[in-house]
């Protein structure tokens, strides 16, 4: 039996109606499922030949148990009962929600943020092993955790080398380096997994069976499904998501995700990078777009916006209007899902394997980090806030407010607000309660993002989509910078340059953004989020909320 379903009503029921008929006279759903690169046109054939390793990897995942398992009781009999997790993008997200849904501890760090790496490594370092996750092995996040965590080990008179883990694809420059460096394991996986289908590669189990998590049953989940993701027919529980994803007309390109029960902590979080990197290109795609409950944007009746609720595997609940509902196990989920992308992919003509716009940030940012340039001066002062903008989106805006306001204008009928957030995730958690405030304020799907982790997920679309998104770049000062080590730049410093580099390639882009900067953090926090409720409820007023 399938451990999945999918509901559709309205504009959903109509796309899966409308394409299912052709995917299944195609036979898509066998093809993907026999890695036929031929689906996605010629100019993709040659990616898509090297990166279908994820349609048959249970049992090459299977095989990494024994080691996982060996290796977790190893460390325990070491004394290390706390795994650290260095890596971005896909080597983080699927671990993330891998080990919340299980209820075992893992502490991921994304984040260049100095007083976030400066918490991991203060937190039980003498009981802690660190997994570092890259599939390239030169990602700068990562390299820079690594060294941080190496000298702090040192300094803690624990040798670094028996607790440190790497993954990574083989024959990566830190493949290479890690095994002659010693360190304790290094487990690598099938290179023909692009990262953010590697949820179920050694990238996704690594970290979460030694944190803890059944890895066994989450592999069960996703074989229960395999079968049934190769039928071509119109059950097809993957050709009907896929269907939705790329199939309505005209395309409802703002994808909402609402979890209402589905016992799968953050699954929103991993489709969402899944999504944007694999679609958002050549000017089009697929905005997933991660909601409360009870989001403005799941009542907006937009044309361009459809939800998805993700719901209990028991679930009776009929979706309403334009929106499906979807129920199923965690290892099911996440195999569907990247069927379904893929399947997305070919109905909107564009390869599902590629992210050809995520370089681009980076190089920016690597730029900035050699040429060290002076600050750009800001616009205006109000406050904690320093503000900074091109003078076409400010105006004669003198205020916070104000200067909100002239950003929420920019905005098209069919557009859509990016927040972009520098700073520390876990100790400013609570900005994200400004995300469902500027939808109200807005009347427009709005993203929130914690930097640079987005980099890795939705940053791709926010440069190879749809451009229609303005942006609401936030960061702040830093008290205590944090060196790294053999490196000439600090976090600091690396996170400032990640951010400007990443404003710079949107504004030559020519889309809208609007730079926070927060001279006094906690301050800065208490101005803005007063600032957003003082312009939700002006909105309220007028009836736009």
């Amino acid at each position: 039996m399938a451990t999945l379903f999918v509901n559709a009503s309205g504009a959903a029921a109509e796309a899966i109606e409308r394409a299912m008929p052709e995917l299944v006279e195609e036979r898509v759903a066998s093809r993907i499922m026999a890695k036929d690169s031929t689906l996605w046109g010629p100019e993709s054939e040659s990616e898509a030949s090297v990166r279908l390793g994820w349609v048959d990897l249970i049992e090459a995942s299977r095989a990494l148990l024994p080691d996982i398992a060996q290796l977790r009781s190893d460390l325990h009999g070491d004394g290390v009962n706390h795994i650290v997790l260095c890596g971005m993008g896909g080597s983080s997200l699927a671990p993330e929600v891998i080990t919340r849904s299980a209820g075992v501890e893992l502490t991921v760090l994304d984040s260049t943020d100095p007083a976030q790496v400066r918490a991991a490594l203060a937190d039980r370092i003498g009981s802690t092993a660190v997994v570092v996750s890259s599939k390239s092995g030169s990602t700068v996040e990562t390299d820079s955790q690594r060294r941080a965590f190496e000298q702090a080990f040192a300094d803690a008179g624990v040798d670094p080398k028996s607790r440190i883990i790497i993954v990574t694809d083989p024959g990566s420059p830190l493949d290479e380096s890690a095994r002659a460096a010693g360190y304790r394991a290094v487990f690598t996986a099938d290179p023909t997994v692009g990262g953010r289908y590697s949820a179920l590669t050694a990238f996704g189990l690594v970290p979460s069976g030694l944190a803890g998590a059944d890895l066994a049953s989450l592999l069960d989940d996703a074989e229960s499904i395999s079968e049934f993701l190769t039928d071509d027919d119109a059950g097809n529980v993957g050709l009907r998501l896929g269907a939705v994803l790329g199939g309505t007309l005209p395309l409802r390109d703002k994808i909402v995700f609402a979890d209402e029960g589905s016992g799968i902590v953050g699954l929103g979080d991993w489709v969402e990078q899944l999504i944007a990197e694999s679609t958002g290109k050549l000017g089009t795609g697929v905005l997933p777009v991660v909601v409360e409950q009870d989001a403005p944007e799941l009542s907006s009746g937009a044309p361009d916006v459809l939800a998805v609720h993700l719901v209990s595997p028991e679930s009776t609940t009929e979706p309403e209007g334009d929106s499906i509902a979807v129920g199923g196990s965690l290892g099911s989920q996440l195999l569907a899902w990247e069927f379904a992308t893929a399947v997305a992919g070919r109905l909107l003509g564009i390869n599902p394997f590629d992210q050809p716009d995520v370089e681009a940030a980076k190089q920016a940012a690597r730029g900035l980090l050699d040429a060290q340039p002076e600050s750009v001066p800001a616009n205006f002062v109000d406050g904690a806030v320093e503000v900074r903008g091109s003078t076409a989106l400010l105006g004669t805006a003198s205020t916070l407010g104000e200067a909100l306001e002239s950003l929420f204008g920019a905005l098209e009928s069919n557009g859509y607000l990016a927040v972009q957030a520098y700073l520390d995730r876990i100790a400013e958690a609570p900005l994200a309660g400004i995300r469902p405030a500027l939808a109200g304020i807005t009347g427009r799907p709005v993203t929130f993002g914690w930097g640079p982790r987005f980099l890795h997920s939705t940053g791709q679309f926010h440069k190879g989509g749809t451009p229609v998104g303005v942006f609401l770049q936030i960061t702040g000062a830093t008290t205590e910078d944090l060196a790294i080590p053999e490196r000439p730049f600090s976090f600091g410093e690396l996170i400032t340059a990640q951010a400007a580099g990443d404003a710079q390639v949107l504004q030559d882009a020519g889309r809208p953004v609007l730079r926070l900067h927060l001279a006094d953090r906690a301050e800065g926090l208490r101005q803005l989020q007063d600032v957003i409720s003082h312009l939700s409820g002006q909105s309220a007023e007028n009836g736009n909320g």
